[in-house]
């Protein structure tokens, strides 16, 4: 159990009683996380390993009588919010910050086919950078859920809560996978976890003991709704696996996943970078020769296939995001083999497996950004033995693995190379550079 900052919590309250006029009645908190190695692989079925960080976002609740639910921040940034607890609009054009929180709400609320839902009062505080990679809004959704849960006086466990937040995260417009709900809800302190999919489950990675895994934030904000770009890799890796499906004359017309491909095929990945060789050509795909390939129509596709927000892109990168995917699911079983091993010079192979997930992210995904690639260089560069973007990409954060004894040069030396920029173009609250062991779960405290 994380150790609680009894005056942060008490300095919500006064907060809360200032804006509300009365005291919550119980808090509710979900960590932050980090994803150490497996970036875009969940939403096609495969492992990922992330952990929990300590920042977290924190919930100060109290259920009303009335059928309103008022939402605060105690950040000035995000505006007060006001709605009928029965009628739930999640707009899908704008990711403004209350949408998250009912994202939440509403998966519970269908969960157990609510109607009716009672009002509560809510002020919401968190330390997560947003739009920084470590799953601040996740982190909102997960803790609307668990705040929804408590009011209704319902019982669900862990996995179950882990899963209703994941698909409704997606009424925001996002097709992520699971990993972010699941580490927030699953994760234990002192360990990082191995969480897979299909059914969830998570089993505890312990991380070497003689380094330190650093955070280090680009500056670039990147807000995953906000940008078809994560929508169009979801689709890129929906049509290689129907692509290769058809390739292999399997019934690939409800082939959703590139993982399903591999289980039809029952061979290893390995295995399946080479079928993507001989199946995919490296020159983008346009939705002529798609349809071409798998016999359908134009407008099949786009009803059928892609996603609303996808249904007008002009060039899919099939080849390289199913390299990437099948390579990376690959480095998540390897990086997870080493630390049960535990060789002499794993510090070295963990780096080794970082800096080739980064080239992965960076060439086949085409997630990264000119100023992550920077950042991850610099980090190498002072003594990181692996460095990666981690998160969505596009901007945020990278993390790197260093040595525990070089910590405190690698901290000063990064801090002066990346952050103190003659031209002082990076804003002060944004400079996020931290070593981060591995925390707990999210959990609801009672009010005393």
């Amino acid at each position: 159990m994380p150790v609680l900052d009894w005056t942060l919590l008490l300095k919500l309250k006064e907060m809360f009683n200032s804006k509300f006029g009365s005291i919550p009645k119980f808090y509710v908190r979900a960590p932050g996380r980090v994803n150490i190695i497996g970036e875009h692989i969940d939403y096609c079925g495969y492992s990922v390993l992330p952990m929990a960080i300590e920042q977290d976002v924190l919930i100060a609740v109290e259920p009303v009588k009335t059928y309103t639910l008022q939402l605060a921040n105690t950040n000035p940034l995000y505006p007060d919010f006001s709605t009928s607890a029965n009628n739930i609009q999640i707009d899908k054009t704008k990711p403004l910050w209350h949408n998250y929180f009912l994202c939440g709400l509403k998966g519970i609320q269908e969960h157990f086919g609510l109607s009716n839902l009672t009002g509560m009062n809510c002020l919401v505080d968190g330390n997560i950078p947003p739009s920084s990679g470590l799953s601040s809004s996740s982190a909102l959704v997960c803790c609307a859920g668990l705040v929804t849960l408590t009011v209704l006086g319902r019982n669900l466990s862990k996995v179950e809560l882990a899963e209703i937040c994941a698909k409704s995260e997606r009424y925001i417009g996002t097709e992520g996978g699971g990993m972010d709900q699941s580490i927030s809800f699953l994760a234990e302190e002192g360990t990082a976890k191995l969480i897979e999919f299909s059914p969830l489950r998570a089993t505890d990675v312990k991380l070497p003991s003689g380094a330190v895994f650093v955070i280090a934030n680009s500056c670039v904000e990147m807000n995953k709704a906000a940008t078809s770009q994560f929508n169009i890799r979801v689709m890129e890796c929906r049509l290689a696996a129907k692509l290769l499906a058809k390739y292999k004359n399997l019934q690939w017309d409800n082939v959703l996943r590139l993982d399903e491909v591999q289980a039809k095929l029952g061979i290893s990945l390995e295995e399946m970078l080479l079928v993507t060789e001989d199946a995919l050509h490296p020159e983008p795909y346009n939705p002529e020769e798609i349809c071409r390939c798998l016999g359908i129509s134009l407008e099949e596709l786009r009803t059928q296939i892609l996603s609303p927000n996808t249904q007008d892109v002009l060039i899919f990168k099939l080849y390289q995001r199913a390299k990437h995917v099948y390579s990376e699911a690959a480095r998540v079983l390897q990086f997870k083999k080493i630390c049960e091993e535990a060789p002499e010079n794993m510090v070295q192979l963990l780096g080794e497996l970082m800096n080739q997930s980064h080239m992965s992210c960076r060439d086949m995904y085409e997630c990264s950004c000119p100023e992550l690639d920077q950042l991850v260089d610099i980090c190498r560069k002072l003594g990181a033995q692996g460095s990666r973007l981690t998160g969505a990409g596009w901007g945020g954060c990278a993390v790197s693995i260093v040595p525990a004894d070089k910590l405190p040069g690698f901290l000063a030396n990064v801090h002066k190379a990346y952050y103190q920029r003659s031209d002082g173009s990076l804003a002060p609250e944004k400079q996020s550079l931290f070593a981060t062991k591995p925390g707990g779960g999210a959990l609801v405290f009672l009010e005393a």
